[in-house]
C-alpha cells in the first residue's frame, strides 16, 4: 500500500476500471523519506503558532509534526509562519530540511476510487444561545477530547481554560449545530453525539480528583447502537451522569468564568444552575473542501452536502468506479464508518477482479537470526499510554522493577509504545543490544501484537519471540482508583511475561492450502448481498437457506421510506 500525504486530487479523467488521475503534491519542505521524527527542529525553532490539532488550546512551532503518532512520522514546516531564520536546517542531522521544496504533480492510474474524506464538526460561533466566542469556559466537543488526551493542550490533566483549575460541575448541551436551521444549524441528527457526551461525562469523572458534578442537557437520547442503552444506563446508575431533557434557553457567563444555563424542563418549568464548564455537543457537517472535490469528480451530494446515494448501493455514488465510506456518506461513528470502508473496499475488488495480483509487489524482510540455544537475553518496553496507564500506574518503578528479573539486560518506557517512532527505535535497540526475546508492557495484545511481532521481524527476529503483558486493560483500567495495588499488579504481570519470554522458542510459519470457496448461512439480503459480491469477485460460493424461500424479512417488505422497490 502506498500512502500520499499532503496531497489532493487536481483532476479526474477516464472511466471505471480506467481512472487517470492528477494529484497536487503540496510542500511540507522536509523530506519525509529522510526525517527521523527526533524533533530537533520543532526544539530550535523561535517562531509559535497556534495548534490546530489542539483545537487553539496550546501552541506549536513552525516546524512541526501534527501529533506523536502520524503516519508518516516526519517533520514539516509552516512557511507562512516561518521567518526563514535556518535554525532547523542548521540543526537536522539527517539534512531533510528542503527550503526549496515546490508544489508538484503526480499521474496515477487507478481502476477504482473510494471517498473517504469524512467530515468536519459545526462551528457553533454565530449561535447566540450559547455565547460561544464570550468565554473560554464554553468550548466544543472536540476542544474536550484534545483536554482529556494525554498527548492534548493539558496532558490529560482536567482544567477549564479560562484559569487552569480543575472543573467541579461540567454541562453538555447536545444538538449544537444539528436538527435546527438557525444560523447556520443542520435539520439532521449527527447520529454520535449522543454517545460521545455520555463517553466524555463518565471519562471526565475518571480523570477527575475530586467528586465531579456532570449533567447532560438534552432533547432526546438516542443510543441506538449495539449495547450503546447499556452504556447509558451505566453512565446514569454507575456514575452518576445525571440527564436532564430539556430545551436551553441560554447560556450566560457569571462570577470568575462560571456559566449559568437557563433551561426549560419537561413541565414548562424554567430553571438555571450554574456550572464551571460547559461543553457544546456540535454536530457534523461537510468541509467545502470535499463539496469542492465532489464537483471535481462529478459525484452527485445531497441538499445536506452528503453523498447522494441509493438504499441497495449504499457506498455507491452517482459515477460508476467511484464509491464512498463514512462519514461523507451520511452522520455516522466509527464501527458504521469501517462497515462501509469494508463494503466501498469489496466493491472495488469485484470491479477490479480480473487484473488481481498484477501489481503486487513482496515485502522482504531481514534475514531471520538463529537464536536457537543462545542464553535469553530479554528486553523490556513499558508503555505510558498516554495517561491511561500511566496515570495509574508508575510506570517508572514497574521500569526499574523489571530491571532486575533475570535474563532482562534492556529495560525502558515510552509515551506511546505503539507509535510509528517507537517502533523504529525498538528494532534500532533489538539489533543493538543483540535483544533476543521482547516482552511489551502496553494495552491489549488484541489489536496490537501484530504491530509489535512486525518490528521484531524488522529487527531479524523471529516474531514469536515474543510476550506482551497487558498492563492497561487488565491493570489501570481495573483498579484505576487504586494505584498503589496497580502499580504491585503490574509489576506481577511484567514478571510473568519476563519469565515467559526466557522459554520462548522461534517457530516456523506453517503454510496450510487455502480453499477459495466461502459458505454464506442466511438468504437474507446480508446473505445476498454478501454471496453475490464474493461471486462477482469470481469465488466460488455455497448460499444456505433454511427456509424454501431466498429474501429473508425482506420479502414482507415492499417500498423504502424512499419509495424504493424492495421486491
Amino acid at each position: 500500500m502506498e500512502v500520499i500525504t499532503n496531497s489532493e486530487i487536481e483532476k479526474l479523467e477516464g472511466e471505471q476500471g480506467n481512472f487517470q488521475i492528477t494529484l497536487k503534491n503540496h510542500p511540507r519542505y522536509v523530506d519525509p523519506a529522510a526525517c527521523t521524527g527526533c524533533g530537533l527542529c520543532s526544539q530550535a525553532c523561535p517562531v509559535t503558532a497556534i495548534n490546530e490539532f489542539d483545537c487553539g488550546l496550546a501552541q506549536r512551532s513552525a516546524a512541526f509534526i501534527t501529533y506523536a503518532q502520524a503516519v508518516p512520522l516526519a517533520y514539516s514546516i509552516d512557511r507562512e509562519r516561518c521567518i526563514g531564520c535556518g535554525l532547523c536546517e542548521k540543526i537536522c542531522l539527517a539534512g531533510a530540511v528542503r527550503y526549496d521544496d515546490s508544489p508538484r504533480e503526480t499521474q496515477l492510474h487507478v481502476g477504482a476510487v473510494v471517498l473517504a474524506t469524512g467530515s468536519r464538526t459545526f462551528d457553533p460561533s454565530d449561535l447566540d444561545t450559547y455565547r460561544y466566542t464570550e468565554s473560554p469556559n464554553i468550548i466544543t466537543s472536540m476542544e474536550f477530547e484534545r483536554i482529556l488526551s494525554a498527548s492534548g493542550p493539558y496532558m490529560g490533566h482536567l482544567m477549564r481554560p479560562y484559569d487552569r483549575e480543575e472543573p467541579r460541575k461540567i454541562a453538555w448541551i447536545q444538538c449544537v449545530g444539528s436538527r435546527s436551521r438557525q444560523n447556520g444549524a443542520k435539520p439532521y441528527c449527527s447520529s454520535v453525539c449522543c454517545m460521545y457526551a455520555v463517553k466524555e461525562a463518565v471519562i471526565a469523572k475518571e480523570h477527575a480528583h475530586g467528586d465531579l458534578d456532570t449533567a447532560v442537557f438534552f432533547m432526546d437520547m438516542r443510543t441506538y447502537g449495539k449495547e450503546f442503552e447499556q452504556y447509558y444506563d451505566r453512565a446514569s446508575r454507575s456514575h452518576g451522569v445525571r440527564f436532564i431533557r430539556s430545551r436551553v434557553h441560554s447560556v450566560d457567563p457569571v462570577g470568575d468564568g462560571d456559566l449559568k444555563i437557563s433551561y426549560t424542563e419537561e413541565n414548562g418549568e424554567l430553571n438555571s444552575e450554574t456550572f464551571d464548564l460547559v461543553v457544546l455537543s456540535t454536530g457534523f457537517e461537510i468541509s467545502q473542501a470535499s463539496v469542492d472535490l465532489a464537483r471535481k469528480l462529478g459525484v452527485d451530494l445531497d441538499e445536506n452536502r452528503f453523498a447522494k446515494t441509493e438504499s441497495f448501493r449504499p457506498v455507491a455514488t452517482s459515477v460508476p468506479g467511484i464509491y464512498v465510506c463514512g462519514a461523507l456518506q451520511g452522520p455516522k461513528d466509527i464501527p458504521q464508518s469501517v462497515t462501509e470502508a469494508s463494503a466501498a473496499a469489496a466493491l472495488s475488488g469485484a470491479l477490479l477482479s480480473g487484473s488481481r495480483w498484477n501489481e503486487c509487489r513482496e515485502v522482504i524482510m531481514p534475514e531471520e537470526s538463529n537464536v536457537k540455544g543462545e542464553p535469553p537475553r530479554i528486553g523490556v518496553f513499558v508503555c505510558h499510554c498516554g495517561i491511561n496507564i500511566g496515570g495509574v500506574v508508575d510506570v517508572p518503578a514497574v521500569r526499574d522493577y523489571a530491571r532486575t528479573l533475570p535474563y532482562v539486560v534492556y529495560v525502558e518506557d515510552n509515551l506511546y509504545t505503539c507509535s510509528q517512532d517507537t517502533q523504529i527505535k525498538m528494532a534500532e535497540v533489538i539489533r543493538e543490544q543483540g535483544i533476543n526475546r521482547v516482552v511489551v508492557a502496553a494495552c491489549t495484545p488484541k489489536t496490537h501484537e501484530p504491530l509489535f511481532q512486525e518490528t521484531l521481524q524488522n529487527a531479524g527476529l523471529n516474531k514469536y519471540l515474543f510476550e506482551m503483558a497487558n498492563i492497561r486493560n487488565q491493570d489501570s483500567w481495573v483498579h484505576g482508583k487504586d494505584p498503589r495495588s496497580a502499580t504491585e499488579k503490574a509489576k506481577d504481570l511484567v514478571r510473568m511475561a519476563a519469565a515467559k519470554a526466557a522459554i520462548l522458542e522461534p517457530l516456523p510459519e506453517t503454510e496450510l492450502e487455502l480453499n477459495p470457496v466461502t459458505m454464506v448461512i442466511g438468504g437474507g439480503a446480508a446473505g445476498l448481498t454478501a454471496a453475490e459480491n464474493l461471486a462477482d469477485q469470481g469465488y466460488d460460493v455455497h448460499l444456505v437457506e433454511r427456509s424454501a424461500e431466498l429474501g429473508g424479512q425482506a420479502r414482507f417488505l415492499y417500498k423504502t421510506w424512499r419509495g424504493e422497490d424492495i421486491q
